[in-house]
């Protein structure tokens, strides 16, 4: 008892001590970073050559993170695969790998070098973060050895972890998170049976035994951590917002643009809205692998962002964010998504309606033959409701409103309900759904509902040649997606993207958890006042 009541009194006064100075705003920094990468190899390099590489990379971001210090930024996120890369076996990534211990520990790299043995890129970040006196997110590989007789042990006799580490100002290590769920990059066939252990498409990396839940404070404002593909579900993300009320998500991924639904500046900004939380998003920068989109986005519009698929070039952003943005006056009120799909009578329903797909799923279309009108579609128990009015119909343009309401994908395990209102690739109405870049047709209003049976929604408008439209369209509390302030720009697609994460299948190792996930909490304090919270589930 007098030991739990230690660490309650401890708790409390570090909370004292955080609300005394907080900050209500903080200047963020994310740097889009073009790789310097590796060659491809079937043998791993030695020691010295991935260091060597390693370096080479860290040589530009010690620039970057220089020069966000000298702005004024509080943290920079840099980019997940930032220092070597992603075309890798579990044997050629090995010599990048370090042994990163759990932030309890209490340890600065940067004045403790040789206390967990071979660490030079963990004290090289360490000590930018120190010097320059800023709170640093880098990605790299973390190593953990386990036994080669257990079952749960990979070959090789260790288990390999994409993870993210942050470093406070004084070069501390403050979080530390293993990425769940894998990317999007196929490199090479992967075997059934090694699933088992294996990221989704990143076979040099496994899974960890259990979600990882990760949060840390500072004087601006709680933080928590995922990587990529990890956006897509409920843990780690909606929970760190739901149940650890975070104010700000950092968010390296190496993110590779898909249209019309899935582009990285479309999809983050709306998800910071649909959350209602600031999103740092530090992408990686390779245009023949369709990667860029950064950005900083707050929950009720995109602060800044940036997309170039024009360059080579790395780009650096900069943003002052609410510390804590549920008490901003701007804060945006919580949706009720299908109170008004559910509610209106429904609009006609065209005899027309045809199917067409978006990447492997196949929705339900309906054209904009008119000017104006007021359409509805349905799928399964999605409807969606689309009202609007052109500024002037393009004859060589077509759009249609879709619904789909369904489990996406080749592998059917995540269940999307998406409405969308996009411009097709030509009048061949079989091109609807493919990918458009450009686009002509302005519309003066539109209001985009749906019926939809999740409360996890994100609003996406996306202009001609892949732009955003902050300021210029707002989602009311009865869940319609409208524009405002005046005719839009050119518009790609405006669409509501619904998540129903406990319909999702969890067949797959590394699959989908939901709410009902039990998470083990450990809150441990930070020396210099503050709390970092790593909790698995």
């Amino acid at each position: 008892m007098i030991v739990s009541s230690f660490r309650t009194s401890t708790a409390i006064f570090a909370l004292i001590i955080l609300r005394v100075g907080a900050l209500e705003t903080f200047t963020a920094a994310v740097y889009e970073h073009t790789l310097i990468l590796p060659n491809t190899t079937v043998t791993p390099v030695s020691l010295d050559d991935a260091l060597l590489l390693m370096n080479k990379n860290i040589d530009i971001l010690e620039r970057e993170i220089k020069q966000a210090a000298k702005q004024g930024a509080q943290i920079i996120v840099t980019p997940e695969d930032a220092l070597y890369g992603w075309t890798f076996t579990r044997e050629t990534i090995f010599p990048y790998l370090e042994d990163i211990p759990d932030p309890q520990v209490n340890w600065i790299p940067c004045q403790h070098s040789d206390r967990f043995g071979y660490t030079p890129v963990q004290v090289r970040l360490s000590c930018l973060a120190k010097n320059n006196s800023i709170y640093v997110l880098a990605n790299m590989g973390d190593k953990k050895p386990c036994d080669p007789h257990n079952s749960t042990c990979p070959p090789g006799g260790y288990h390999q972890y994409n993870t993210n580490v942050v470093y406070d100002t004084e070069g501390k290590l403050v979080a530390r998170y293993h990425k769940v769920r894998g990317a999007a990059i196929l490199s090479w066939f992967v075997p059934i049976h090694l699933l088992q252990y294996h990221l989704y498409f990143e076979p040099q990396f496994d899974v960890p035994e259990k979600p990882e839940l990760v949060t840390f404070n500072t004087t601006f404002g709680k933080f928590g951590i995922f990587t990529c593909f990890d956006i897509l579900f409920h843990d780690p993300a909606v929970t760190l917002v739901k149940d650890f009320h975070v104010d700000t998500i950092l968010f390296p991924t190496a993110w590779m643009n898909v249209l019309p639904l899935l582009t990285a500046i479309e999809f983050h900004s709306a998800w910071a809205m649909g959350m209602r939380v600031n999103l740092l998003v530090a992408n990686t920068h390779n245009i023949g692998l369709n990667m860029t989109g950064s950005g900083i986005y707050a929950p009720q519009s995109p602060k800044v962002y940036h997309y170039d698929m024009q360059t080579e070039m790395g780009k650096l952003l900069f943003s002052e964010v609410d510390s804590h943005p549920r008490v901003s006056p701007a804060y945006p009120a919580a949706v009720n998504w299908h109170a008004y799909a559910t509610t209106i009578k429904l609009f006609p329903v065209q005899k027309n309606a045809f199917q067409g797909f978006i990447s492997r799923d196949a929705f339900n279309f309906t054209e904009l033959f008119d000017n104006a009108g007021n359409l509805t579609v349905c799928q399964k128990d999605l409807c969606c409701h689309l009202s609007y009015r052109m500024l002037g119909k393009e004859e060589n343009e077509v759009y249609v409103l879709g619904a789909f309401s369904g489990r996406h994908g080749q592998r059917r395990r995540e269940y999307w309900q998406v409405c969308t209102m996009l411009k097709c690739k030509t009048t061949d109405l079989t091109t609807c759904g493919w990918p458009v870049d450009t686009a002509s047709t302005r519309f003066e209003m539109f209001s985009l509902s749906g019926t939809f049976g999740t409360e996890y929604v994100f609003p996406e408008v996306l202009l001609t040649k892949i732009h955003l439209s902050p300021g210029k369209f707002e989602v009311l509390q009865d869940g319609r997606l409208v524009n405002k302030n005046g005719p839009s720009e050119p518009i790609l697609t405006a669409s509501l993207f619904g998540r129903w994460y406990t319909k999702d299948s969890s067949s797959i190792p590394g699959g989908t958890s939901n709410s009902a996930t039990t998470h083990l909490a450990h809150t441990y304090f930070i020396d210099d006042g503050s709390f970092a919270d790593n909790v698995m589930g």
